[in-house]
């Protein structure tokens, strides 16, 4: 009853179509962004948030949290200005050789080893007194993810661009692998905000992810090859800064009755 009231209310379709328009930007920004630029710059979501909480919703915009962003803001600039390029890809081929390469198989073994070790053994005992357990199947679900979706995302570039990529098989492997990865994600994900603190989750998660991702990226893309120590230490302080901002902001959150565990 209370869904079928939202139905009737034109500021929550409003909400829904922004949401969409947002999901959609993102997966575009996969497609021309490197892999390991767009997860960092995702922090700038909760400035925004903060920011229309404060000015539509009356919410109280604390001190800490106008430093938390302004650290977002920092960090988000520095990892722009010393993002390395990626390897450019004409074709679905072409990225299925990156995927292919022994380093990024040998992590993708392993991705999927220690989840299945997450989900048979340690779930079942530690499941619901660590947050790591859920956090850990996300964060490395998330990586492949990223990498999948950026293959699709470039697929369908080549596709726009008069290239057909639907005949080759591996297109078809990105896409099953992503949806799976997603959905295992999703269900961790709210498995973990279910049990635990939402405001110790969710900084955890972005830091671990955003992490987990460079690392996939750098082995797949080959991102690092050919950059300057500097340009690697500086990409490194700006996220460590971002991750700053993030934990400052979400500490400036309510805690949730929900119990915390390590």
């Amino acid at each position: 009853m209370v869904f079928q009231l939202w139905l009737l209310e034109p500021l929550w379709w409003i909400g829904m179509f922004t949401m969409v328009i947002g999901e959609f930007a993102n997966f575009v920004a996969y497609i021309y962004a490197p892999a390991m630029l767009a997860p960092p710059l995702g922090t700038l979501s909760i400035i925004v948030s903060n920011v229309l909480a404060h000015s539509l919703l009356n919410e109280k915009l604390r001190k800490m949290g106008i430093l938390g962003s302004v650290l977002c803001i920092v960090g988000s600039i520095i990892i722009v200005v010393h993002a390395p390029g990626e390897h450019c890809v004409s074709s679905v081929e072409e990225i299925w050789d990156l995927a292919t390469q022994p380093a990024f198989l040998l992590y993708t073994s392993t991705a999927i080893a220690v989840v299945l070790v997450l989900v048979l053994y340690y779930e079942p005992l530690y499941g619901l007194t660590n947050m790591m357990v859920y956090i850990g199947v996300c964060l490395i679900n998330g990586s492949l993810t990223v990498m999948s979706v950026k293959a699709i995302g470039i697929a369908i570039k080549l596709i726009l661009e008069g290239s057909s990529q639907v005949a080759r098989y591996q297109t078809w492997i990105f896409v099953t692998v992503a949806v799976t990865c997603i959905i295992i994600q999703l269900n961790y994900l709210n498995k973990a905000l279910d049990t635990f603190n939402t405001a110790v989750v969710s900084p955890i998660y972005y830091a671990m992810f955003t992490s987990f991702t460079i690392l996939a990226s750098a082995i797949m893309f080959k991102g690092w090859s050919g950059q300057s120590a500097s340009t690697i230490i500086s990409i490194i302080c700006g996220f460590m800064i971002v991750l700053s901002g993030t934990m400052i902001l979400h500490s400036t959150r309510d805690p949730d009755p929900s119990p915390v565990s390590w």
